[in-house]
């Protein structure tokens, strides 16, 4: 999946000074770790994410809970406080759900 955005002239400029002194290979793996870093240390942003593909059926209701990284009993009680209702039998594909887990390594 190739996405494009812009960015800051100095935040471009910053990113080719890490992959020019050797620190990371690649653009790309700036921007993972950046990713990364931004998902674990705003544990908020990786709920909202998994209510967001919960709901959407693109993945199901354990395998939210384990992109949120809490138990699936706290995940039902954060579906309820964003008004989400509980499907039984949710119906997505964990394929992409898996690449997130993996990719987060």
């Amino acid at each position: 999946m190739v996405k494009t955005f812009s960015l800051p002239k100095i935040i471009e400029m910053e990113i080719d000074a890490l992959v020019d002194s050797g620190y990371y290979s690649s653009k790309s793996d700036v921007a993972k770790d950046a990713f990364r870093t931004l998902f674990e240390t705003k544990k908020n942003l990786r709920v909202v994410s998994a209510v967001e593909l919960y709901k959407s059926g693109k993945v199901s209701l354990g395998r939210a809970a384990e992109i949120a990284s809490v138990s699936l009993e706290e995940f039902k009680n954060i579906l309820k406080s964003f008004g989400v209702s509980i499907e039984i039998d949710a119906k997505g594909s964990d394929e992409g759900a898996r690449e997130i887990l993996e990719e987060r390594g």
